[in-house]
Parts: structure tokens; sequence; C-alpha cells
């Protein structure tokens, strides 16, 4: 999904976004065009061609726009790098439990990501 703000584009690989805030058209089908606002979660893969400086430029660019949290999943490392504002990054691996959204009843670790 394309999410369109602070004066440029992203398009993560995953969009986080409460159902309330998706755009709708007259039916109540969801507007595929994208989104005028930071998701506020969003994920991203790093695939072998990409660059990890990129990809993490787009993460902060969504953090530093409301996002409340971002993954950079490194299938190479078996790692993820979390993304939260105001804090430092965390690496974390194996049995590292992975932080998600409030609202959100989920439990995950990193090996439960690659399994």
């Amino acid at each position: 999904m394309r999410c369109t703000f602070g004066n440029r584009s992203v398009v993560p690989d995953v969009a986080v976004v409460a159902n309330e805030k998706l755009p709708v058209d007259e039916n109540g089908d969801i507007i595929s065009t994208g989104i005028e606002f930071a998701p506020a979660w969003v994920i991203e893969v790093l695939s072998p061609d990409q660059s990890q400086t990129k990809v993490t430029g787009n993460i902060l660019h969504c953090l530093r726009n409301q996002s409340e949290l971002g993954w950079l999943i490194d299938p190479s490392e078996r790692s993820i790098i979390v993304y939260q504002p105001d804090s430092l990054p965390s690496l974390l691996i194996g049995t590292d439990v992975l932080p998600v959204l409030q609202d959100i009843d989920l439990t995950l670790c990193v090996d439960d990501i690659f399994a």
C-alpha cells in the first residue's frame, strides 16, 4: 500500500493501519490507491538487492511522521531490527520477543517469523 505523507511516498512490505483509518468508498470497499498518512506499524523485509540504508531511511521517515513501530527483517541474518520513536533501535534474534502495537494481542519471537 502506497503511504504518502511528509512530502514523499513509501511502499512498505507490510503497513498496519487501524480499520477505521482505512480509506473506503461509498460501498465500504477499501480504496486501493493508498493512504495519506504514516501507518501505525511498518514492516520491511530486506531483499538481497536492497540497500539497508534506504530501507532504514523509509522506516525512520515513517517514525518521524507518527508511526509507532517499525521492523526491519533481515532473512540472511535471521534477525529483526526494531525501531520505535524516541528510542535506540533494538537488534533481536532467536527467542527474543518482538514488540507489537499495544492494541494487537499477538506474541511472537524472532524464530517464529523465520519458522
